[in-house]
């Protein structure tokens, strides 16, 4: 089983965070996010200070002046760490500790601690361990210090070149076995897949930001018993479960981790094969948390991820959840109405579903499609998929053939477009 902090007795810590964004109207989106990622890694933020930057300077991330208020600032308050809410290199980390006297994280180390907190199934495990290694395998040169990177001249032969290439060679070679511990489970997973693919139904994503409430939708909609918390990220991996809709419709619902701003490059790319059930669903469900004030800014964050997998293109449902925690009916309405193919629910409380279950099954309608086929006696096999890849209105034995009515999936439909009549 692949080892992860997780398994650990961490104790809680005391931090000071560094807030580093350039547009004002976002301070306040980040400052609740970088809050929230600290409840969830069990840190007590005791003070913040904050520095807006066009871009990072190149030895200690921040300026000269803030690097002496945060050590100040660090000293006063006794903390443990000091959080930055950027991506650091490892020369930045280094020299900030050496001024700082404590350990420095970054926003992605920290997310980096949470999944790994939260990773409870083997895949979520190896797929944390990835993205762990991934993301120190460039700073390990930073371990080593600047004497014994110069002991070995140009021969390098120095000892700390030895450790260090001998470090950086068992890094990749673990992150080559992580690999293939996670193709494994992924040949399974496309098994999964493919064995759900079979079945008349459409498939459906719920995406959303962090704490949107996909789970405690998840929940609702198919009785299931998926962990709900409002901490980030509580739910790593991906549940899927048939959902029964009015009138006999049916789909494949899969719940998925949940996106946050600027979501590190490294977990995109480890839990890619988590991830790609969005790239393989028929339609995406984007459930936006409308009581939150920078709702908005999150529902871009979530539009910007889907791009980066490759899944922007997906015909999506936009859910507004929540919806008993907004006082302000009527800019609720306008908000639905201005929004195509919305709807508003609570979850929670179960307010809307009735809107919602209608949506959803117009979306799989659209997915099915109407088609009318004769088919030859001698391919009545064709009939029984019918009735295996969608729905069967209407089935009339003639002389040259069966007249079926259906509605199917796409794939069927192209299977069957030589026997449709008029």
């Amino acid at each position: 089983m692949a080892k992860t902090l997780s398994s650990l007795e961490i104790p809680t810590e005391t931090a000071v965070l560094v807030y580093i964004n350039q547009d004002e109207s976002e301070d306040q989106v980040v400052e609740d996010e970088l809050v929230g990622l600290c409840e969830a890694a069990q840190v007590e933020p005791v003070a913040s200070i904050r520095q807006r930057l066009d871009r990072p300077y190149k030895g200690t991330f921040v300026g000269k002046g803030k690097v002496q208020e945060i050590a100040a600032l660090t000293r006063e308050c006794k903390a443990d760490v000091v959080l930055i809410d950027g991506e650091v290199s490892g020369m930045q980390q280094r020299n900030l500790e050496e001024e700082f006297g404590c350990k420095v994280v970054d926003r992605t180390q920290l997310i980096l601690d949470i999944f790994a907190r939260r990773a409870r199934t083997r895949e979520g495990m190896l797929q944390v361990e990835l993205a762990q290694l991934t993301y120190m395998m460039p700073k390990l040169m930073s371990v080593y210090t600047k004497f014994e990177r110069q002991k070995g001249g140009i021969g390098m032969r120095g000892p700390g070149e030895t450790k260090l290439e001998s470090d950086k060679r068992l890094a990749r070679d673990k992150i080559s076995e992580l690999k293939e511990e996670i193709e494994d489970v992924k040949r399974v997973r496309d098994q999964q897949r493919t064995s759900r693919r079979k079945h008349p139904f459409p498939f459906a994503s719920i995406v959303g930001y962090t704490s949107a409430g996909k789970s405690t939708l998840m929940n609702r909609m198919a009785g299931t018993d998926v962990l709900v918390d409002a901490m980030p990220f509580a739910t790593l991996d991906p549940t899927t479960r048939k959902i029964d809709l009015p009138d006999g419709y049916a789909l494949f619902l899969t719940d998925t981790v949940g996106f946050i701003r600027h979501l590190p490059t490294h977990l995109v790319a480890a839990f890619q094969s988590t991830l790609e059930e969005v790239t393989f669903s028929d339609f995406v469900m984007h459930v936006v948390d409308l009581s939150n004030p920078a709702w908005e800014v999150q529902r871009d964050a979530v539009i910007s991820t889907l791009e980066t997998l490759g899944a922007s293109d997906k015909p999506m449902l936009t859910l507004f959840n929540k919806i008993d925690l907004v006082p302000d009916k009527t800019a609720l309405r306008k908000i639905v109405a201005d929004w195509p193919n919305s709807v508003a629910i609570s979850a929670f409380t179960g307010e809307g579903m009735g809107d919602l279950q209608s949506a959803i099954k117009r979306m799989v309608q659209e997915l099915l499609g109407m088609t009318k086929v004769l088919i030859p006696y001698d391919r009545q096999s064709l009939l029984q998929e019918c009735y295996d890849f969608g729905r069967v209105l209407k089935e009339e034995y003639r002389p040259d053939g069966i007249y079926v009515e259906a509605e199917v999936v796409n794939e069927m439909r192209q299977k069957l477009a030589q026997l449709e009549i008029a």
